[in-house]
């Protein structure tokens, strides 16, 4: 048994400390979103946890941003917390001209936006209050974000005291603004500093020159947009330095384009990496279920950590004041988010909590046999009232044929998966900072061991009787002298799979340069010790491909 692989362990071993304590379940719920935006940052991930705080950063409803109805309707369909990574295709940001004396020979202080688009409304203040007579190439610019042409609401402000015009001067203006999150200096400053806007109106204290028109919106986006570069942290790769996630959800690239078969392949590997599921809109030509099921067929996407429904929803849109058809991928992420706050993710999504809002309705009817059509071929189905005669079902991923692990073709055990494998991975870390020897190896058993507990009490683990529901190794085996010199540290874990005698198993490994988990084969696990033995062995050889 699992049991005789570790030996006894002192009850003081086992009671954690500072951050060997218990480990936190990965955030279930936090959707993240990629696409083209009215205003706001680029390449940046911010999060939201309302369409309003969307419309106060990003500038709400825009007809050209699919992106933006998107979110409007992962809210409207419960979603409670989400990411946003705004997108851009050649846009420009404004710019602001800040006179300096006699502008035909000292020129003018240009400043560029950095968000690009025209609803960048940007505006600058120059004073020189508190700065002495001799230091006249000093001066205080103030930075702000306003709501609008004319507009007095400021929703970002900036205040930097006493820079300078001089390069060799400290508080070079260049380079305080380089830390800015409004605007940069374009081009050389000028040789004097810059004069001071006049008061708006007479008799006022305050004087502001606002931003030229000559904002840009750019145009619409392309797949190698949304996709990115993962050198430069742009486009979906942008989520490399968000906090974890367990939805990605993208947008198609407009009203009449899906988005290609490029950006799901590397937005599903990305997920995979991140441990995350990629919400998967139906394309726009499937609009009923026999076009569905016969699409679906030479439809070039496949993946066990991505889902579909189908088909897509009708919402009114506001700007237009009609009903319009949209992409459902959102709906289906709010609808997930939405039971998140419930029921752990391993419950099966087929109860009266997965129906659509009643704002949101399906694009078509979908009668029952049609539904377990589109089930077995791995293809949701959304409703927006309970049927009385509804044919149980789990709900599926984009796996099919052969996989690594047959459960991965049904979401909640996939989902299952990418909330234990995350966390584990997260709540180990502390081991790169204790010493690599066995009281670390069996505190860090204990603490997965107490990990893993949770989750069988709740059920989460389908071991049929007689057999262990989980298991978790870290010794010498693992973590041998070379391992230990080289300064990785590894721990093996698994839990029971569907099928009898099997686990879904995962070698965990810590090294400085990053952290990584691996799927691995250890199966059988209730034979003689020695069998279990040469299972990790054996495991540790092949492991090679990430979960």
């Amino acid at each position: 048994m699992v049991d005789a692989l570790i030996s006894n362990i002192a009850l003081d071993d086992l009671v954690p400390a500072g951050s060997q304590g218990a480990i936190e379940r990965s955030p279930a719920g936090v959707t993240a979103f990629v696409g083209r935006a009215l205003k706001g940052p680029i390449n940046e991930p911010v999060a939201v946890g309302s369409f309003a705080d969307y419309q106060k950063l990003f500038g709400g409803l825009w007809q050209p941003s699919t992106l933006s109805y998107a979110v409007e309707q992962f809210f409207e369909n419960g979603g409670r917390r989400a990411l946003i990574v705004r997108v851009v295709n050649g846009g420009r940001p404004p710019s602001i001209t800040l006179p300096a004396g006699a502008a035909a020979v000292h020129g003018a202080l240009q400043l560029v936006g950095l968000s690009p688009g025209s609803r960048e409304h940007l505006r600058a203040a120059v004073d020189y209050d508190g700065i002495p007579d001799t230091e006249d190439d000093r001066f205080n610019l103030v930075l702000q974000r306003v709501g609008g042409p004319g507009s007095g609401l400021v929703e970002e402000q900036e205040i930097h005291r006493r820079v300078s015009v001089r390069p060799d001067a400290g508080r070079y203006v260049v380079d305080v603004l380089a830390q800015s999150k409004l605007a940069r200096v374009a081009g050389m400053p000028p040789s004097v500093r810059p004069d001071r806007p006049p008061p708006a109106t007479p008799g006022g204290s305050v004087g502001y020159r606002v931003a030229n028109n000559d904002g840009d919106d750019g145009v619409p986006l392309t797949d190698y947009d949304v996709i990115g570069s993962a050198h430069d942290a742009t486009g979906l790769f942008a989520l490399a330095r968000a906090p974890r996630f367990s939805l990605l959800c993208i947008p198609p690239l407009g009203r009449e384009q899906d988005l290609g078969a490029s950006t799901l392949l590397v937005a599903a590997r990305f997920c995979r990496e991140r441990q995350a599921m990629l919400v998967v809109d139906p394309p726009r030509d499937w609009t009923t279920p026999a076009e569905a099921l016969a699409g679906f067929r030479d439809w070039p996407f496949r993946a066990d950590n991505a889902l579909m429904y189908f088909p897509r929803i009708v919402a009114v849109d506001r700007l237009r004041g009609r009903d319009e058809t949209f992409g459902c991928g959102a709906a289906v992420a709010g609808m997930i988010a939405r039971m998140d706050e419930t029921a752990p993710p391993w419950s099966p999504l087929e109860r009266d909590a997965v129906l659509l809002r009643p704002r949101l309705r399906p694009g078509c009817a979908v009668t029952e046999p049609e539904r377990q059509r589109l089930l077995q071929a791995g293809i949701n189905t959304l409703a927006a009232t309970r049927l009385a005669h509804r044919e149980p079902g789990t709900s599926r991923t984009l796996a099919t044929g052969n996989t690594i692990a047959s459960d991965w073709r049904y979401l909640p055990a996939r989902r299952l998966a990418l909330c234990v494998v995350p966390s584990i991975l997260d709540g180990t870390r502390w081991m790169l900072l204790a010493h690599n020897g066995e009281r670390t190896w069996r505190r860090a058993r204990a603490q997965v061991e107490a990990f893993l507990e949770s989750f069988s009490q709740e059920g989460a683990f389908p071991a049929p009787e007689g057999q262990q529901d989980y298991f978790a190794v870290c010794d010498a085996r693992l973590n041998d002298a070379q391992a230990v010199a080289e300064g990785r540290v590894s721990l093996l874990f698994g839990y029971a799979s569907s099928k009898a005698g099997e686990y879904h198993a995962f070698v965990v490994t810590h090294r400085a340069a990053a952290s990584a988990v691996r799927s691995v084969s250890v199966n059988r696990l209730a034979t003689s010790g020695r069998r279990v033995e040469e299972e990790i062995e054996t495991a540790l050889l092949r492991g090679l491909a990430s979960i």
